[in-house]
């Protein structure tokens, strides 16, 4: 997903269900809820297939091309909706051979068919458009098209769209609830250059009028905003990974000048990090898409099968520690982090961007499970610890639902934070790996809601932890611990947001052992002999919490 820092974020006024609650208004427009919700116009049609076939006109900075839908009806109309961005051109819509009628509003386009498409049938039609794409000038935070020189002044080419949607360069039925089956992506570009986008190489054809069109095939399901364009002076290097589903292809696309720095970087880098991750998460989810790391005139982005790498070969973050432990500065956050995504964004995908969190957290998350998984537990919790510098409160990490509306930043570090914490509740991490396996085997190649997952967590677990996952989730707050003394005992209680809250907790009398307490919204003993508030202390390291000692 777009990458932000999980420190220094730039934290969007999110709202959720609960907003009423939560006393924050935010206004969204008619447009707004064309390009979030699932109407009838879209939900009406099941994306299969789709066939982009685009030409750069680099010098001019447009487009120009078309988008093959093929799909299932899963109910009889006469109508559907497809979204582009109202600054591109529609040219036509053909269908059977002929052009049939349109209507924008916005930037959905509704196509009228010519008679009744009937429930369970599969169909077709091709949309042709053109003109300049927006140009992304701070991408990923800002979505379109990167148009760039590399150090020899050649063209260098990228796209990024993850939030604002795919529609801001292609045409396509943007929404995360529905991922297409299988693409084929048609890039041409100036001869000279090459494109490198998702999925495997299957044919570069010279084309008469001076460009080269590369075709690369997508075997599985891809959302939206991963489908990419990377076109540049690139040179290729590959190399090979024995995982759980067997070899896996690695395949690594740099500029001529970065190529050395790239071979040394990505060794050390990849393969580690496939171990961990396949351990933690199970096998890789595209084996048979390979897996890419192509450089890019931009930080970096998930984009499935095709990560793009802008890190300068530097480990950390542009070569800082995001946690300020240090423990940031032995691995290559780009590398790490943006493939963390092909498990939780690109395999398991959320259904709507209000719950964008488990594309983020999760892979936030993976960062301490890779320190874990090559210096130990202790050092993976160090690390996620340090992340709480760059927790802001400010909002829920649950987003707006149907109007294309993430929630707080704080998806990242808050959200890895909390889930190290959920870990340290089940305290069972066989089965806390055995939770995130089995969420990639559950959710393979799905798309999911808030409560596919949090239900599956909560169930696997054998610990009711809906309200956990409420308050951390739906409400900005953290829950605070209330310790007070009644009738000369130590007693405890939960304050919240969330209804019925409740949630174990690690406690332990001065430099004694840690024990668990399952506090409620209600004053009771704190079971641990000789605990008063003088000397009870929390397990600051897993829990993230507010205490106060009356």
């Amino acid at each position: 997903m777009k990458l932000r820092l999980c420190l220094l974020v730039l934290s969007f006024a999110g709202l959720t269900a609960h907003a009423q609650l939560m006393q924050e208004k935010v206004s969204f427009t008619h447009a707004d809820s064309l390009r979030g919700s699932l109407t009838p116009l879209r939900t009406c049609y099941d994306i299969n297939y789709y066939h982009l076939d685009v030409k750069f006109n680099i010098p001019d900075k447009s487009i120009s091309g078309s988008n093959q839908f093929k799909f299932t009806a899963t109910q009889d109309f006469t109508q559907l909706q497809f979204d582009l961005f109202a600054n591109l051109s529609v040219d036509k819509v053909v269908y059977k051979g002929k052009t049939i009628p349109y209507t924008r509003d916005a930037n959905a386009v509704f196509v009228t068919f010519p008679q009744t498409i009937t429930s369970g049938s599969k169909d077709e039609f091709t949309v042709y458009y053109s003109g300049k794409p927006t140009i992304a000038l701070n991408a990923p935070w800002d979505g379109g098209v990167v148009f760039s020189k590399d150090s020899l002044g050649k063209p260098w080419l990228a796209t990024a769209c993850e939030g604002v949607g795919a529609s801001i360069w292609w045409p396509n039925k943007d929404h995360l609830s529905d991922e297409v089956d299988s693409m084929m992506i048609s890039i041409s570009v100036p001869k000279g250059l090459k494109d490198v986008s998702n999925g495997r190489l299957r044919k570069v054809t010279e084309l008469k009028d001076g460009y080269t069109r590369f075709d690369w095939f997508v075997r599985n399901p891809i959302n939206n905003y991963d489908v990419v364009a990377n076109i540049g002076d690139y040179v290729h290097f590959g190399d090979t990974y024995m995982g759980e589903k067997g070899k896996l292809d690695l395949d690594y696309w740099v500029l001529p000048a970065s190529l050395e720095k790239a071979k040394k970087q990505f060794a050390a880098n990849v393969k580690p990090m496939l171990k961990a991750f396949e351990y933690w998460f199970g096998p890789y989810p595209f084996y048979e898409d390979s897996y890419k790391l192509v450089e890019t005139p931009h930080l970096g982005m998930e984009h499935q099968s095709a990560t793009a790498y802008g890190n300068h070969f530097l480990n950390g973050y542009l070569g800082s520690d995001m946690s300020g432990t240090g423990w940031g500065l032995k691995w290559d956050y780009i590398v790490v982090h943006e493939s963390g995504h092909e498990w939780f964004g690109n395999n398991i995908t959320g259904k709507d961007l209000a719950d964008m969190w488990i594309h983020e957290s999760f892979t936030c998350y993976s960062e301490s499970l890779f320190i874990d998984n090559n210096w130990g537990k202790k050092a993976g919790q160090e690390y996620n610890y340090g992340l709480r510098a760059g927790v802001s409160n400010d909002s829920p990490i649950v987003g707006v639902y149907n109007v294309n509306k993430e929630g707080s930043g704080d998806m990242y570090a808050k959200g890895a934070v909390f889930l190290n914490q959920v870990r340290t509740i089940i305290n069972d991490d066989e089965k806390w790996r055995s939770i995130l396996r089995g969420l990639g085997k559950t959710f393979y190649h799905k798309t999911v809601t808030y409560d596919d997952v949090v239900n599956y967590i909560s169930t696997q677990s054998g610990i009711n932890l809906l309200p956990v996952f409420d308050q951390y989730l739906h409400y900005k707050n953290l829950p605070t611990l209330e310790f007070a003394t009644k009738g000369g005992k130590l007693q405890s209680r939960w304050i919240a947001d969330a209804k019925d809250f409740t949630m174990p907790v690690q406690v332990r009398v001065k430099g004694g052992e840690y024990k668990f307490i399952t506090p409620t919204t209600h004053f009771s003993p704190v079971a641990i002999e000789g605990a008063t508030k003088d000397n009870i202390e929390i397990d600051k390291l897993n829990f993230y919490i507010g205490v106060l000692v009356d």
